[in-house]
């Protein structure tokens, strides 16, 4: 591997060297003493926080917290709500001792009284003014920051991570990752922290080298880089064959944009990955190469970078990206031979084991993996998908549909789902209590058409539309973790958002129409409703604060939100980013 590109700039918050003249905090510091965050209250959070992108390592989207629950919840009330910085804007905001923080669109980062709203400080990154020559229009998205110590760490949109004073909003340090100009790459998702690592993954653009398809490891003291990992791989290095007569310089495009899982005691990254580009593969190296590690679930070791294991999901003509979330689930094993389409012909049931399971990819299949392994479990299909006709069961070899891969410019096919999901970054979630998973879904298809015009980096142009058979595009899909079966679904017009599950028996989530809901985890029974005005485009979270639980979630504009409206015309919600607090009335 080459040595790492390091550039690490410290400033007065931490060491005493230099200031950060390009970067802006303001507002007051954090009221009460500040207690650091450790990786052991990273892994194992106090109940009324939310300290990282889905709360734990394990990526449930899961909190305890019950004061709200079925039966109050059509009591919910708005507390308070804040206008957010304009741009593509999917934030979830952390919450930690009675402080939320904010990431914005833009690399701005907010410090708000969680209670009241009121802005603690504001900090805002001074970004390139070329930068969206490089990066393109996405470069304004902001999915996650982390916590850690006294610091709030980010990957900015110009291919840095910087460590913010949690206190202060002041820069800590900033390291360097790739230099936009050459190698740039989308950093839209954000990292977690694992074993005091700062971990993060990335798009790297068409534009770029394979060089820039990188997942990252820095300490979260110091920025230092620890190591890097590429997601091709180059001659000489395993996988290299699978990319057939590709010159190394010519592969492009495998990234890592969505934030990864981790299980401290088997200390692996779960980290997921995308498409090529260009996507159809008679453009390289052809359909019976696997051009590792696209669409693939990665097994890292933590301290090392070293890919443990992986396993293909697909091999992607369509842009149907695998890069979300990874569920870290200890479960019996009983998957319903009459529900679920692929099984493993060894797996006993009864059977117990730590497995990663959920839809990793757009093509709303779940999967199950072993995650010591990587062996393959099981997998089922969810919404109408035409691309894969069968996994073989004891190796977990995926065989594409070829009557929808391409063979020729020019080529048009209808391949469901669409490209913005079936699933996408939109998160599901996972209930304990139920010991079931949550899934935002959409029924969608595309007709696609290979083509080098218009300057896609797929070398694709698609027109979406609902998938045949239904007017609804918009789901919530409840699934048995254990079984692999439906346990209900939810069904409307609009596509639906991210999900939070609680531990009142409650699921909460959004669509692009505005509305934010609240349903029953057992039935899927819609408790309570609100009308936001906007696309519910951010991540939900719960978190109490002196002993009073509340909601938050916030709206605004997002890329694949505009795909799925324009499927929906009559429906013509307003594009406004702001965060809405929730409570009940009249408690503490």
């Amino acid at each position: 591997m080459r040595q790492p590109f390091l550039v690490t700039r410290f400033v007065i918050v931490v060491l005493g060297v230099i200031s950060a003249p390009t970067d802006n905090a303001s507002a007051q510091p954090v009221p009460e003493e500040f207690v650091p965050v450790t990786d052991s209250i990273l892994q194992t959070p106090p109940p009324e926080d939310w300290l990282m992108w889905r709360r734990t390592l394990d990526s449930w989207g899961y909190s305890p917290l019950s004061q709200i629950n079925r039966d109050n919840v059509d009591t919910l009330r708005l507390v308070w709500t804040r206008g957010l910085n304009r741009g593509n804007q999917q934030g979830t905001p952390l919450a930690y001792n009675g402080v939320l923080y904010m990431p914005n669109p833009g690399d701005v980062i907010q410090a708000l009284d969680a209670v009241t709203g009121d802005l603690l400080w504001e900090h805002r990154r001074e970004l390139p003014a070329d930068l969206n020559e490089y990066m393109g229009g996405l470069v304004t998205t902001k999915r996650t920051i982390a916590i850690f110590d006294r610091f709030l760490l980010d990957t900015t949109g110009d291919d840095y991570l910087m460590a913010l004073d949690a206190t202060t909003g002041e820069m800590a340090w900033e390291t360097q990752i790739l230099d936009y100009q050459v190698n740039p790459a989308l950093q839209t998702a954000g990292p977690i922290i694992a074993n005091g690592k700062v971990i993060s993954g990335r798009s790297c653009r068409a534009t770029a080298t394979p060089d820039a398809c990188v997942i990252t490891a820095h300490d979260a003291y110091t920025g230092a880089e620890l190591w890097r990992r590429r997601t091709i791989p180059g001659p000489g290095e395993p996988g290299d064959e699978s990319w057939g007569d590709v010159p190394f310089e010519e592969r492009k495009h495998v990234g890592s944009w969505m934030v990864p899982s981790y299980d401290p005691e088997l200390n692996l990254v779960y980290m997921g990955t995308s498409v090529t580009s260009p996507a159809p593969k008679f453009m390289l190296a052809g359909q019976e190469n696997a051009h590792l590690y696209h669409n693939s679930t990665l097994a890292l070791h933590a301290d090392t970078g070293e890919i443990v294991w992986y396993y293909q999901h697909l091999n992607d003509d369509w842009d149907l990206d695998h890069p979300y979330e990874r569920l870290l689930i200890t479960t019996t094993m009983a998957p319903d031979e009459e529900a679920v389409s692929w099984i493993n012909p060894r797996l006993q049931t009864g059977e117990v084991r730590k497995v990663i399971t959920g839809i990793p990819g757009k093509t709303g299949v779940v999967y199950t993996l072993d995650r010591e392994t990587g062996e393959f479990l099981w997998a089922t299909p969810t919404v109408a998908q035409n691309v894969i006709t069968h996994i073989d069961g004891a190796t977990g070899d995926v065989t594409e549909n070829a009557e929808v891969t391409f063979s020729a410019l020019g080529q048009e096919r209808l391949a469901c789902p669409s490209w913005a999901g079936g699933k996408d970054w939109e998160a599901g979630a996972y209930s304990p209590l139920t010991h079931t998973m949550y899934f935002p879904l959409r029924n969608a298809c595309q007709r696609l058409l290979s083509t080098t015009d218009g300057g896609s980096p797929y070398a694709l142009a698609a027109r979406h539309e609902l998938a045949p058979g239904t007017d609804m595009l918009g789901t919530v899909r409840a699934i048995s973790v254990e079984r692999g079966t439906t346990e209900w679904l939810y069904e409307q017009r609009a596509a639906t958002m991210s999900l939070v599950a609680t531990g009142g028996r409650l699921l909460f989530g959004g669509d692009t129409n505005g509305r934010f809901r609240a349903f029953d985890q057992d039935s899927g029974a819609v408790l309570w409703e609100i009308n936001l005005g906007s696309p519910v485009s951010g991540y939900p979270i719960t978190f109490a604060v002196d002993e009073r639980q509340y909601v938050a979630v916030s709206t605004g504009t997002a890329a694949n939100a505009s795909i799925n409206l324009r499927m929906t015309p009559e429906l013509q919600p307003s594009a406004g980013n702001n965060l809405f607090v929730f409570a009940l009335p009249g408690q503490p």
